[in-house]
């Protein structure tokens, strides 16, 4: 199972290391190491979150998630984002990007920077929605349940989350925005680039989720209608019709989680550049990154890990939480990437503990039940 699932990324961490070797010597191969697993504890969340939503999917949609997904991830978000960046902030072209970025390592680094409160709105923004509206639905399983009780509630109001979400872009705008961080130390006031590009994120949400969850919805309606219809062709002996619209709602929500993964992967390229300026290294190692959290979601998917950890999915989006709120903070500030990890890992390590110790009680009590039961079947019969 295990070499199943993380057999190509064990194949790409080899070819990616031998790579890092041939092209920066043993130095390239400590930064892309140090990438890699920089990569992983920034996104072990974002595989939980993956999981939540890749297990309703078919298991064909699961290897192009593997495969197509990998690509997008991969050279998109690792290699293609970056240079994208660079070309729109500095009004260049793509190919003069290119070249920055090989040529003028320096020059690169400080456009990106320069950059970066344009990307933290946007990932900041998108990664807030999704955890307002987790924390607004009403669930049957509870983690914090002092917490989610009442806020389920809240939840009940219309278009809660966004009013919550555009209130929090706007004091973003008003505070961090007017002081942003600025490569070599300088600060500049972005507040109008930081309110545009959290827009954009919010409305990139509202589409892509609200497209997923639309055609999520129309497959569980078809679903159930060819149920119905089954049952009447074993009746009558009729053909039994297929889903149509299990396409549309797979690709939607395939969209969704490459729209989820780029939104994660913000730190990762920015936080970066701590380590490297040099786009190869770094494409290299937080692809290899990349490949673990695709392969790790896979793996929490068909083990089950979901449904037997059911605070599992609490604590990752708790952290999503977290990491929009770093993200706009580091509009101004600069927060070190460990802390963006550790903050995460804390979250799921303590969720999946709470999880052990609830099927442990479950367990227990299950235990005890059946021990009452037997004792009273033995006494009855004395």
């Amino acid at each position: 199972m295990i070499l199943k699932t993380f057999g190509w990324s064990f194949a790409v961490t080899a070819l990616g290391l031998v790579a890092a070797v041939l092209y920066g010597g043993w130095t390239g191969f400590g930064i892309v190491a140090i990438l890699s697993i920089l990569e992983i504890s920034l996104s072990f969340d974002n595989a939980v979150v993956n999981a939540g939503i890749l297990k309703k999917m078919s298991a064909f949609w699961q290897k192009i998630f593997l495969t197509v997904g990998v690509l997008i991830a991969v050279f998109g978000m690792r290699l293609v984002f970056p240079v994208v960046i660079v070309a729109i902030s500095a009004k260049i072209g793509p190919i003069d990007a290119v070249d920055l970025a090989l040529n003028n390592k320096d020059q690169y680094q400080q456009l990106v920077t320069d950059a970066h409160p344009a990307i933290a709105a946007f990932g900041g923004m998108f990664l807030l929605m999704i955890f307002l509206d987790f924390i607004f639905e009403d669930r049957d399983i509870k983690w914090l349940g002092w917490l989610e009780r009442p806020l389920a509630k809240l939840g009940k109001v219309d278009m809660l989350s966004v009013c919550i979400a555009l209130i929090v872009l706007m004091i973003s705008a008003m505070t961090f925005a007017t002081n942003a961080h600025q490569h070599g130390g300088a600060h500049v006031d972005k507040a109008q680039t930081v309110l545009i590009s959290g827009i954009a994120g919010l409305i990139t949400y509202m589409i892509v989720g609200g497209l997923s969850g639309y055609f999520e919805d129309k497959l569980e309606e078809e679903e159930e209608r060819e149920h119905e219809e089954a049952e009447e062709a074993e009746r009558t002996g009729k053909k039994k019709p297929a889903i149509v619209l299990a396409g549309q709602a797979a690709f939607f929500m395939f969209l969704y989680l490459e729209v989820l993964d780029a939104s994660f992967s913000f730190d990762g390229v920015i936080g970066a550049f701590a380590v490297t300026n040099d786009i190869v290294l770094m494409a290299l190692g937080l692809g290899i990154g990349a490949m673990y959290v695709r392969s790790l979601t896979v793996y929490l998917v068909r083990q089950g890990t979901l449904d037997d950890y059911v605070y599992l999915e609490h604590g990752a989006h708790y952290a999503i939480g977290a990491l929009a709120g770093i993200l706009l903070i580091t509009i101004q500030y600069q927060i070190h990437e460990v802390i963006t990890g550790l903050v995460g890992v804390v979250l799921i390590a303590w969720s999946f503990w709470s999880s052990v110790r609830r099927n442990t009680k479950l367990a227990a009590a299950e235990g005890k039940a059946a021990g009452s039961d037997e004792k009273t079947e033995v006494s009855s019969g004395v």
